[in-house]
């Protein structure tokens, strides 16, 4: 399962109370993308959370492709804003603070931690095929994501 089917929208029912619609508690479900980010639903919304909408609509579902949000560049793009918090420095409460105050979304820690583990291990794997093939270059280019990701 991808880190992005476990982030979820934050105060979700008082979002579903002022829209006077139900969705999904999924930031990416195709339901809850249609019903907050399309539409006259965010007119619905008091101030403070139709800013946060938009900041997050700006900032993952601005893409020019036919099927946009539904072509995948929100998640790449959700993806690297968590990957751009763990390399600040921030561990997996932060990160879920952060995401929580700036876009209205949040995910268990935990989530975070395995997500983050995952990346480890994936990158780990890539940086010994890397070193296996002689690919100096990509191996030490790799190593050093590693070592930012495992802070």
């Amino acid at each position: 399962m991808a880190i992005t089917d476990k982030i979820y929208v934050k105060n979700h029912r008082q979002l579903s109370s002022q829209l006077e619609t139900s969705f999904p508690k999924g930031a990416f479900s195709g339901a809850t993308l249609d019903i907050l980010f399309q539409g006259e639903g965010l007119s619905n919304l008091d101030e403070a959370t139709q800013e946060r909408v938009l900041d997050f609509a700006e900032d993952f579902l601005d893409c020019d492709c036919q099927s946009n949000p539904y072509c995948g560049h929100p998640e790449e793009k959700f993806i690297s804003y968590l990957l751009d918090l763990r390399a600040q420095g921030m561990g997996p409460e932060a990160i879920v603070d952060v995401m929580s105050d700036d876009y209205l979304v949040y995910a268990y820690p935990g989530d975070i931690l395995s997500f983050l583990d995952d990346g480890i291990r994936t990158l780990e794997a890539a940086e010994q095929l890397a070193d296996v093939d002689g690919q100096t270059e990509q191996a030490d280019r790799i190593r050093g994501r590693r070592k930012d990701l495992s802070g």
